[in-house]
């Protein structure tokens, strides 16, 4: 009993908000269903490790080092960017690149993406992050988790945790963003277009080459550019 009251007496009101945001997540997961895959277990975790001495997290115990399971798998799957690969194999399996090969010219929608990494690299250097901590900020508004948490790993470290969570927060906000953002740039009788999508056209030989080709040239370039930054 002596135990379970010091737990709860050291609670501070930090811990408290963090678990309240926690469940807030997994209460928007689950009754909402915005991106529940994303947010259950960010909420959980959001709790989890604000929960002194839960154990999740590497802590003294008896004067020993306890080594928390949270940190195991940090140490075994993010800074050896196993995770990230092994997410981003799995995102992978699942795109269809029918639409995309049927109609190239969408290549610049993904193109003008971009900007929006530029910009937030800009505005985060004047806000006095240094160019390292700005990009890693800048990747979360043009790509996905994996690709936040490979970018901030190598050049920010120290931001991991902060830009994983907004990386994922964003993206299973999408539901309640994207609505307002489409209202504001559209007319109700262009949201009532029909958008057709038949990939019949594209045949399995072109949908297996193409990603096979992709991953030649982008294993090209970056082996290209290996050879240049030893010489």
């Amino acid at each position: 009993m002596e135990t379970l009251l010091q737990g709860i007496t050291s609670i501070t009101w930090q811990e408290v908000v963090m678990m309240l945001i926690g469940g807030l997540l997994i209460y928007l997961g689950i009754k909402k269903e915005y991106e529940p895959t994303l947010l259950v277990p960010m909420g959980l975790g959001a709790i989890l490790v604000n929960i002194p001495g839960t154990g999740v997290l590497t802590q003294i115990v008896n004067g020993h080092q306890a080594k928390g399971i949270l940190d195991i798998l940090f140490s075994a799957g993010i800074t050896t960017e196993l995770f990230p690969l092994l997410i981003f194999i799995g995102i992978g399996a699942m795109i269809d690149f029918g639409p995309l090969l049927q109609n190239p010219f969408m290549l610049l929608f993904g193109a003008a993406a971009q900007f929006g990494i530029f910009f937030t690299v800009i505005v985060a250097v004047l806000f006095g992050f240094n160019i390292q901590e700005a990009a890693s900020i800048g990747i979360i508004g043009a790509a996905d988790g994996p690709t936040s948490i490979f970018v901030s790993g190598q050049l920010a470290p120290k931001l991991l945790g902060p830009i994983t969570v907004a990386a994922y927060s964003y993206m299973a906000l999408v539901p309640i963003i994207q609505p307002a953002a489409i209202k504001l740039v559209t007319t109700k009788k262009e949201r009532q277009i029909r958008m057709t999508y038949k990939a019949e056209d594209v045949s399995k030989t072109v949908k297996i080459i193409f990603p096979i080709a992709i991953t030649i040239v982008a294993a090209s370039l970056r082996r290209s550019h290996y050879r240049w930054s030893v010489s």
